[in-house]
């Protein structure tokens, strides 16, 4: 038995989103999935089941940061899960993003601790599926949906005590910053599944100040995003 995920073999679909929030998970699943039902409470993680479209689909929170995201992605492993989207959040980095705007991570810089531990501190790009990426892609063609597709910075900081990285990530083309990518596309390609990452941008960050998204545009955002993503992750089924 797993111990974070208390669910029960088969009550993962093969396509799984990977939102931070639990309570973002319930309402994609309750807004989007049809026979939806709950399969996991433990820690309050929450995960739920259901179909796209026909197609069975979950959606499984991770918590905040690597650590737990990594530790989800090794249970949904041994459930049988093959597929893998992030949908989160992130700080805008690059100068032509907008509050609202979606990013598509083509990679992730690993500047989070677990990634370093997976790899023993050796040298690693951890990078996003390319059927996912692709499906991602076509399905925000499909929905008339802006897509950014570029690399992105995970953080093990949410508060950055170093106000010039942001300035340093944005000037070497790293689109946004968030918590959870470089984790989750390392543990997927060690235990041989597939990963992508798709993100709202919350927040502008440049070093020296911040804008927030209000609640009302970023609940819209983001189910545009969630929209997106089970398109993408019901589509790339070998």
């Amino acid at each position: 038995m797993a111990i974070h995920l208390r669910a029960k073999p088969g009550d993962y679909a093969p396509a799984c989103l990977l939102p931070g929030d639990p309570l973002r998970a319930r309402r994609v699943a309750e807004r989007f999935l049809d026979d939806v039902r709950q399969v996991n409470g433990e820690r309050g993680l929450l995960g739920f089941t259901g179909s796209f479209e026909g197609t069975p689909v979950s959606v499984q929170a991770t918590g905040m940061g690597c650590p737990s995201a990594a530790i989800v992605v090794e249970e949904l492993a041994g459930f049988g899960v093959e597929r893998l989207l992030r949908i989160g959040t992130c700080g805008a980095l690059a100068p032509a993003l907008a509050l609202g705007d979606l990013v598509l991570a083509l990679a992730a810089v690993p500047a989070d601790g677990t990634s370093r531990h997976y790899t023993a501190g050796e040298p690693h790009a951890p990078t996003a599926d390319w059927e996912l990426l692709h499906g991602a892609v076509h399905a925000a063609k499909t929905l008339g949906l802006k897509l950014s597709v570029g690399p992105v910075a995970t953080s093990d900081t949410f508060y950055d005590p170093d106000p010039d990285r942001h300035r340093r990530w944005a000037a070497r083309g790293v689109l946004a910053v968030e918590m959870e990518a470089a984790a989750i596309f390392t543990v997927a390609a060690l235990r041989g599944l597939r990963a992508a990452c798709l993100l709202t941008v919350s927040d502008l960050v440049d070093g020296r100040h911040t804008e927030r998204i209000l609640d009302d545009a970023l609940e819209t955002a983001v189910t545009a995003m969630a929209e997106l993503a089970l398109r993408a992750a019901t589509s790339a089924k070998h």
